[in-house]
């Protein structure tokens, strides 16, 4: 195998299929990245058999040549070395000639010798039948993750509460992520071209490395479910995951219907004042922070440690309907649910103390997020 190619392009690739690998494998040819070299361009693929990463390089692009391929061929060279050089090399073209598995890499007059491994070897991607294809434009895919993926469980103890809950039903897509104490949901209208129903679960940890690879744009991603995969193909990636075993809880019978005390207020300010609460809070117990009502519009914002002193704080809120309220909750748990928000104000509707309590962006009904309450008072 022999190639000289744009140092840039390479770099990019190498840093996308990095994010699918672990040093902590069992399967010693996983640390490696798989390079393949054909007519076409060159193929990065990285794995830790849970997530796989492949990223495309083609031979020229809007008619700049970016690979000249002179032998097409395979490797696979250990991904904690080959990253790190590729990073440093002098200059912006980088040759790669491989003979009998020893790698050599040059750019201007630095030139570096590495073992590799035979590509043989290497696991096999998933192979993906396409029937099942529906698709999702770019920046909705990675608000939609954004906007869930931070209420998944980090508890092993119950693994598919570490994965998002996808329903698809005709042209909806509903995603649903609770660790138990809180829950985020999404709703979005897509292009679903199959009347198939879905009900899968996607871990969280292969959620949060898509979001990082995926760009900012309005290209839609294709996505390809199986059994136990999933497929994402974007421009020259694709992102195989597994799939979560297991049925997710039914979440319905946890959002409340009714509301005894609905308050709407200023996204922005609540979540300063949530912030500054919680300098006090993060010290004590789980960063517990209070909240009331007082009067017509005022909401008072509280937290105590003994230890260290108390902190007090009013807002003005736009409305407040409904009984008065006193209630405690985790101040990272509402902070992250505001961050997730989209809109300038937000609702908040309470059914009680104890209850849980749900937060929506006003006159959008697309995003929830709710909340289980803290026994403080």
């Amino acid at each position: 195998m022999k190639f000289i190619i744009q140092k840039e392009q390479l770099v990019q690739s190498v840093q996308d299929v990095m994010k699918a690998i672990t040093s902590r494998t069992t399967i010693p040819i996983l640390t490696g990245i798989k390079i393949v070299a054909t007519e076409e361009g060159v193929t990065l693929t990285g794995s830790d058999s849970d997530i796989s990463i492949e990223s495309f390089i083609p031979k020229e692009e809007n008619e700049t040549v970016i690979v000249e391929i002179q032998r097409p061929g395979s490797i696979v060279l250990q991904a904690k070395f080959f990253s790190e050089i590729v990073k440093k090399l002098p200059t912006s073209q980088v040759e790669l000639e491989v003979d009998n598995l020893q790698t050599v890499i040059r750019s201007g007059k630095s030139e570096f010798n590495l073992n590799g491994l035979d590509s043989e070897e290497y696991p096999h991607l998933p192979q993906i039948s396409e029937e099942n294809i529906f698709k999702i434009p770019t920046d909705l895919l990675k608000n939609i993750i954004k906007q869930t993926v931070f209420a998944v469980s980090t508890s092993e103890t119950r693994p598919v509460l570490t994965g998002v809950n996808w329903k698809i039903e005709n042209d909806d897509l509903i995603c649903i992520a609770t660790d138990s104490h809180r829950l985020a949901l999404r709703k979005a209208k897509i292009d679903a071209n199959t009347e198939q129903t879905f009900n899968i679960v996607i871990p969280g940890k292969s959620l949060n490395e898509l979001n990082r690879i995926l760009d900012d744009h309005n290209e839609p991603v294709e996505i390809v479910v199986t059994e136990n995969q999933i497929l994402f193909k974007a421009k020259h990636i694709l992102f195989f995951s597994r799939l979560l075993e297991g049925n997710y809880p039914d979440t319905n019978r946890l959002i409340p219907t009714e509301s005894k005390t609905e308050i709407v207020v200023n996204a922005k300010e609540f979540l300063q004042a949530i912030d500054r609460a919680s300098l006090l809070a993060r010290e004590g117990r789980n960063n517990v922070v209070k909240f009331s009502t007082i009067g017509q519009d005022v909401i008072e914002i509280s937290s105590f440690t003994p230890e260290i002193g108390k902190v007090v704080e009013e807002l003005v809120s736009e409305s407040i309907h409904g009984e008065e309220l006193k209630i405690s909750f985790s101040a990272k748990y509402m902070m992250d649910a505001l961050k997730a928000l989209e809109g300038t104000e937000v609702k908040i509707n309470f059914t009680g103390a104890m209850r849980p309590f749900v937060i929506n962006p006003l006159n959008d009904d697309s995003i929830l997020q709710l909340i289980l309450p803290v026994r403080t008072y």
